[in-house]
């Protein structure tokens, strides 16, 4: 009886439990899951959404990669203003902290009349002071102006060099700004002319160091070119300009362009100046350009709005008058034609030949004129040697000319004028004929051709035929201010009495402290590569002579090699080894042996070719013919070079220079 009235009890107890245990079950994942959702969200909506949130129960437990504590503390403390703190379990990671990249440093150098100022940052371990100080000695007195700011990190690699390299070329550029750091130098500058901008050009392209991405901007005001001109030539040499100019960009374009059309190849380049003659200058040009190649060769000059067009001596006549009838149909408003169709012409250039008379003159590498050929009368003859005497000094002008009065009108202007042409030549000649002047030779001026077109077109008439035959040679051109072959000697054996080429004892290798010194050869070199040269090899007198002789010359062609490994042309160059010939300190001291232990440079002068050509040509002699008729070949060449030098050399000891001892061997 009581167990009725108690089951339904106990049942209903059991349903409630139940009831009680699914009721809480759904109201802690009810709040499990809404503790993920608001957290989640606030952690999003201020920018930690690498911070993954799971909850179990009533802990919420953040787990993800922190960049840093600073902002683990800030996602753990915004996690807390959702639930209550003591709720959230941290298990978050912090990532290892990127290494610190040192700052870019760099300076601005700023330069005009009123001063330089500097900005920028610098490392720490560089002299401040002393640079600061240099930049004021170039200050001519005006003010430097110092915003560098200054990081302790060390100086990256090629600072120093870079730094040199851009207060060298601040020493130079007066109004300019240079850019340095270490990747390279950036220069941008304003020249005075034309030619200063070449030559500083050229001065800092020789300084700029190998390593370092040198970025050059130099710009010259326009030059006023009058006359104005332009000559474009066909002929069996090719298609080239004598002269080019134009007044901007877009017209140099057209321009060449148009002569490319026509046949021009390689490098070519047109002056931008001022005083053009007519707005439709470009298109006169390009269309001048495309008749002369229509006809297949000749010359079109253009003198201001003068244009001559001089075809070839082998044109039909009715093809030349087609020609010449679409170009001045073609030309544009103001420009004036003449056509000129040459009966062939022979050059005989005696001044003395059987055919049209002719006035020679001839200008030699060493300065020296002579004169020869027909001349009007005895006051044009005088006018052309006093006028030769003042342009190439008196003492340099010889004169052989005969008077001739049936010489045509204009005769003497053309002697005049091709003495002022010939002035712009390093050697050459001028041909004078009544229908032809020719002009040949070679100058160190890259302007010549230009300037001697301008002089024959503007003196000679519109009519006029003229040729102009002048190659242009870096090597005579004074503003690149090349070496010549005493200097390239020089300056590398002046590197080695600095510093010596030394080799580890008793082998041809190049120690690493000589390295340096092959470096400095090397940068000589590249301007030296015309001129041939000996790396001549010596040992002292200790050991065989013939393992000497062998030692010396595997260590002169190392340093051939060494060379060739700084990528330095050497197909001028030839190593010898002598050995333990010609001494120049005695061999029965260290000192003098260490002396004698060295290598050298020396010209080879061309009459050495010359001989060395004919001995390999020669049969063999019998040595007692042979010893005696040799000449002392090093006491020769000291003398013709003037630069005798101690090169690279052994510090090996005495002993390691023997070869007879098993234990001290070269």
């Amino acid at each position: 009886m009581q167990l009725r009235t108690i089951l339904p009890a106990l049942i209903a107890l059991g349903l409630a439990i139940t009831l009680a245990t699914a009721a809480s079950v759904v109201a802690v994942r009810t709040i499990e899951k809404r503790s993920q959702f608001d957290v989640h969200r606030v952690l999003d909506l201020n920018g930690f959404d690498w911070v993954d949130v799971a909850v179990d129960g009533l802990q919420v437990k953040l787990s993800g990669s922190a960049p840093d504590e600073a902002t683990r503390f800030r996602a753990l403390t915004l996690a807390g203003t959702i639930v209550d703190a003591a709720r959230v379990i941290d298990m978050m990671d912090v990532a290892d902290p990127e290494p610190i990249v040192p700052p870019r440093f760099s300076i601005e150098i700023l330069r005009n009349d009123d001063g330089i100022s500097l900005i920028g940052l610098i490392p720490a371990v560089m002299d401040r002071e002393a640079t600061v100080e240099r930049i004021t000695g170039l200050a001519n007195g005006t003010t430097v102006t110092d915003l560098m700011e200054i990081a302790d990190y060390p100086a990256p690699a090629n600072w120093d060099a870079a730094l040199e390299f851009g207060l060298e070329a601040l020493a130079n550029l007066p109004r300019s700004k240079i850019s340095i750091a270490a990747a390279g130098v950036d220069i941008k500058a304003i020249s005075d002319s034309a030619a200063e901008k070449r030559r500083l050009e050229a001065q800092l392209a020789r300084k700029a160091p190998d390593k370092l991405q040198i970025k050059l901007e130099i710009t010259a005001p326009r030059p006023v070119i009058t006359p104005f001109t332009l000559r474009f030539v066909i002929d069996e040499r090719g298609a080239r300009f004598d002269a080019c100019s134009t007044d901007t960009e877009a017209g140099r374009e057209k321009i060449l362009r148009a002569a490319s059309e026509a046949g021009l190849t390689g490098k070519a380049s047109c002056t931008i100046g001022l005083g053009i003659p007519s707005p439709n200058w470009d298109q006169a040009v390009v269309i001048a350009i495309g008749k002369l190649a229509e006809l297949g060769g000749g010359s079109i000059t253009f003198s201001d709005a003068d244009v001559t067009l001089v075809a070839p001596d082998t044109t039909p006549q009715d093809r030349f008058d087609t020609v010449v009838g679409q170009l001045t149909s073609a030309l544009p408003d103001v420009f004036s034609l003449t056509a000129v169709l040459p009966e062939p012409v022979v050059i005989d250039g005696t001044g003395e030949g059987s055919g049209p008379p002719e006035f020679v003159a001839t200008l030699s590498p060493e300065g020296g004129v002579q004169l020869r050929g027909r001349i009007r009368d005895d006051r044009a003859r005088e006018t052309a040697e006093s006028f030769a005497r003042a342009a190439f000094g008196s003492a340099q002008v010889t004169g052989s000319m005969r008077l001739d009065d049936t010489l045509p009108d204009g005769w003497s202007t053309r002697v005049l004028a091709s003495l002022q042409a010939l002035g712009f030549l390093n050697n050459g000649s001028v041909v004078i004929q009544p229908d032809i002047v020719e002009i040949r030779g070679t100058t160190g001026d890259p302007e010549a051709k230009a300037e001697i077109s301008r002089i024959l077109s503007e003196k000679l008439g519109e009519a006029a035929v003229f040729r102009i035959a002048v190659d242009y040679e870096p090597k005579l051109d004074p503003v690149l201010n090349l070496p010549t072959a005493e200097d390239c000697v020089r300056d590398i054996n002046q590197v080695i009495a600095s510093r010596k080429i030394t080799f580890d004892p008793g082998s041809a290798d190049i120690t690493g402290e000589s390295r340096e010194s092959v470096d400095k050869i090397a940068e000589i070199m590249k301007n030296c590569t015309d001129f041939p040269m000996e790396i001549a090899g010596y040992t002292d007198s200790q050991g065989r002579e013939s393992m000497n002789e062998t030692l010396s010359q595997t260590r002169a062609d190392a340093v051939l090699n060494a060379l060739l490994a700084r990528r330095v042309l050497t197909s001028n160059l030839s190593s010898k080894g002598y050995g333990e010939a010609d001494p120049i300190a005695d061999n029965g001291t260290e000192e003098g042996r260490e002396a004698n232990r060295r290598i050298e440079f020396r010209l080879i002068l061309p009459d050495e070719e010359t001989a060395e050509d004919k001995t390999a040509t020669e049969p063999a002699q019998d040595s007692a013919g042979t010893e005696a008729d040799k000449p002392d070949e090093s006491a020769v060449d000291a003398d013709q070079a003037n630069l005798p030098a101690d090169t690279e050399q052994s510090d090996a000891p005495a002993a390691e220079e023997q070869t007879e001892k098993p234990d001290e061997q070269n």
